[in-house]
């Protein structure tokens, strides 16, 4: 049975604040109108706000606060204040139940770490991973965690990191039994570190559980769409994260400079436009905004700072979704499935 989706939203994240996050609610509510919310953070700018979204506003409570964790704020400095912030308070409504998820695009750092200490990491996992959601040549996106929130992992976290990504690959993507390969400088059996290496040979003896061990994958085939999940450490991950990035910009930027460099160039432009839109909405990160804290007693996605009303929607669509289809409970099912088949 579905569970209904009631999300808690830090009005006051990201930097773009209240009137995007609420923009970004009310498009997501338009589409599902079952929705509810929690929205918090200052009662003045959120009502002033929702005076443009009357749909929103008939599905939403509000919790006052003048709190915010800033960007510069370091996690420690968050967590003493998390009582008192739109941030802390967003997430300790999914502690106590009045909402089922959270989504917040403020400092990712302070996310991390209070929602940690609220919610705890779920049995059998030792750390939490950031798992998102990137665009490939393929049919399907991709999965990839961590992306920074842990630097250094043993094996055992790089095996977990693979149990959660695939389950949040058959929830959010659809897949029945997700392909899941290891980042590694090659794709030979001998190359990696001792950490890598162990993972493989756990996750190739790895029965009854619904996702499909490929070995290793390098680098340069990260948007192929040869796999659904990516598993790597935190530093890797964050380090590839920023690079696919970073390229993307640069061959817009590329493009756009070029069809711009002369008269020629701009009537190339208008004669290839379509296919330049569909390059542009392939590369749109709004299009892939949200990513999820894995491994937490709740559901927490971390919203991209700069996202558009687009780009939030999709983020509490994301959040809706791992809601609906009870992610924790299958990252649950899973891991005691794999620790019992190991015991066997």
């Amino acid at each position: 049975m579905a569970l209904t989706p009631r999300i808690a939203i830090d009005a006051m994240g990201g930097d773009v604040g209240v009137r995007m996050m609420l923009a970004g609610a009310a498009m997501a509510r338009h589409k599902h109108d079952g929705l509810r919310f929690l929205l918090v953070g200052d009662e003045g700018q959120i009502k002033a706000a929702l005076e443009n979204h009357p749909n929103l506003r008939a599905a939403s409570d509000i919790i006052h606060t003048d709190g915010v964790v800033t960007g510069e704020d370091k996690p420690s400095q968050a967590i003493r204040k998390a009582k008192s912030t739109s941030m802390g308070l967003a997430i300790d409504a999914v502690k106590r139940g009045d909402a089922g998820g959270a989504v917040s695009a403020g400092n990712t750092g302070a996310l991390m770490a209070m929602a940690k200490l609220a919610l705890r990491t779920m049995p059998g996992i030792d750390r939490p991973a950031l798992a998102a959601l990137l665009p490939t040549l393929g049919d399907n996106d991709v999965v990839m965690l961590d992306l920074g929130a842990n630097t250094d992992c043993d094996a055992n976290n790089l095996v977990q990191f693979a149990v959660m990504g695939a389950a949040y690959a058959r929830t959010a993507m659809g897949l029945e039994k997700p392909r899941v390969a290891l980042l590694n400088i090659g794709t030979e059996e001998l190359k990696g570190t001792d950490e890598i290496r162990d993972a493989a040979a756990m996750l190739r003896g790895a029965e009854g559980l619904p996702m499909q061990f490929t070995g290793f994958i390098e680098g340069d085939k990260l948007s192929r769409g040869d796999v659904d999940v990516i598993v790597h450490d935190g530093f890797s991950g964050n380090i590839a994260l920023k690079t696919i990035e970073g390229t993307a910009r640069f061959v817009t930027d590329l493009l756009r400079r070029a069809f711009t460099s002369s008269v020629r160039s701009k009537i190339g432009f208008l004669i290839s436009r379509p296919a330049t839109e569909l390059l542009r909405h392939h590369l749109d990160p709004n299009n892939h905004n949200g990513a999820v804290f894995l491994g937490l007693n709740g559901v927490v996605l971390k919203s991209h700072g700069s996202a558009d009303a687009k780009g939030v929607a999709n983020c509490v669509h994301l959040c809706a979704e791992l809601i609906e289809k009870d992610i924790t409970r299958q990252v649950t099912e899973d891991l005691a499935n794999f620790r019992s088949g190991h015991a066997a």
